[in-house]
């Protein structure tokens, strides 16, 4: 069951990650992250409102909020931090890169949660499962030339880098939900309240020093409607990759890897909303990785 909820996660990923590029095409990424992650919020908000007046209501259907000591909120915090250093770099990268670059270098975040999913977790992938992880990492290096042809150097490009980075910092927080849910009894909806809470704080504190002080920048800013459906289809995508963490038996490295194939939303159905170059030949590498993400996930039966 928690690879079905898994790929609901991806299906609502790959419908958010077309919204963002949207979102931040000339536009200014701070406070487009901050409308995105504020209307995520609210939205939690909403349930969150509808447990303290019908308590009884939301707890017979499974949708309490859980009250939460002080180390804890410590602990959420520390995943706010995280995600907001990726999100941060992910903005910045999206709006400089296609979208057809930039997702298939975020779906190597497997070699990362991989990794850490076996020496921190202990998870003990077999042989089919190694040659999915290589393969998709194999890909990715494939995307890389591709990425030439398009005047994008992959050594020289800050953006590059920048992309992944945020790759990095969203593993990380992958193998710190496992933690947050499976250690300390977290539920999703509790989790996703905070969580959004504090980023907002974070980026607010960001925005104090390098957006609202700046006329100019707050005049160049563009509100569009895909910038609160970002922030509703990532907390729908996060709620369902969360009620799968909550399986005990739910693997982190196969789960990040399940969540990789929204990359198919984002390199075929977003190369030709934004009528990018090199569409099919992008497709040998994005072919590479679904056998990858295959491989991983059918390869533990």
């Amino acid at each position: 069951m928690w690879m079905y909820l898994g790929l609901l996660a991806a299906l609502f990923l790959g419908l958010h990650n077309l919204c963002k590029k949207y979102a931040v095409q000339g536009n200014e990424v701070f406070p487009v992250l901050l409308g995105t992650v504020s209307s995520g919020f609210f939205f939690v908000a909403l349930f969150y409102l509808l447990s303290f007046f019908y308590p009884e209501y939301t707890e017979q259907n499974g949708y309490n909020f859980q009250e939460l000591s002080w180390q804890m909120h410590g602990f959420i915090f520390i995943k706010s931090a995280i995600m907001a250093s990726s999100w941060v770099l992910a903005y910045q990268a999206l709006k400089h890169l296609p979208i057809t670059i930039v997702t298939p270098i975020r779906s190597a975040g497997p070699f990362f949660t991989f990794i850490g999913a076996i020496l921190i977790y202990k998870e003990s992938p077999n042989v089919f499962q190694w040659i999915g992880f290589f393969l998709i990492i194999f890909s990715v290096i494939l995307y890389s030339r591709i990425g030439k042809k398009e005047g994008i150097n992959f050594k020289r490009n800050k953006w590059i880098f920048a992309i992944i980075g945020a790759t990095f910092f969203g593993a990380s927080s992958g193998l710190y939900d496992k933690f947050l849910i499976q250690n300390l009894s977290l539920n999703p909806q509790t989790l996703q309240f905070w969580f959004c809470f504090y980023t907002i704080l974070i980026l607010l504190v960001i925005l104090s020093i390098t957006w609202f002080p700046y006329a100019d920048k707050r005049k160049a800013f563009k509100f569009r409607w895909s910038i609160p459906m970002v922030g509703i289809l990532l907390q729908a995508a996060d709620y369902f990759y969360f009620k799968a963490l909550q399986d005990p038996d739910a693997l982190i490295m196969l789960l990040s890897a399940i969540k990789r194939s929204q990359i198919i939303i984002a390199v075929v159905i977003g190369g030709i909303m934004f009528k990018e170059k090199n569409k099919r030949l992008k497709l040998i590498p994005l072919v590479g990785i679904l056998i990858g993400v295959f491989l991983i996930l059918y390869s533990n039966n």
